[in-house]
């Protein structure tokens, strides 16, 4: 296979690069979007990881919740009325946009 661009980037001492602008657009990512690299007998290469295919495990996860609501329904209870109460008052003044991006590091 003939290579259409060839980019150079440097790796740092942390082991982190700046992926260049053509290669940014080859993918279709831009910032806040996550790319995978795949080591095989061929070599790396690099794919954009798409919303669906961004974490299998909870993906998975989130599908067995989803059968388990509907194999069992009774299993689902409501919050005591106290408990919904005190949850309400302690954040009733907080302010979340879940569309910010997170500062600093953070430990899944």
């Amino acid at each position: 296979m003939t290579a259409l661009v060839q980019e150079y980037s440097t790796i740092t001492a942390k082991g982190q690069t700046t992926v260049p602008k053509a290669v940014r657009q080859a993918l279709g990512v831009e910032f806040g979007d996550r790319i995978a690299f795949l080591v095989d007998e061929h070599g790396v290469s690099l794919r954009r990881v798409d919303t669906e295919d961004a974490d299998p495990v909870v993906n998975s996860f989130l599908k067995f919740l989803a059968e388990d609501v509907i194999r069992h329904p009774d299993g689902l209870k409501t919050l005591a009325p106290a408990l919904a109460e005190r949850i309400s008052t302690l954040t009733e003044c907080m302010i979340v946009d879940f569309g910010d991006a997170i500062d600093g590091e953070v430990d899944l």
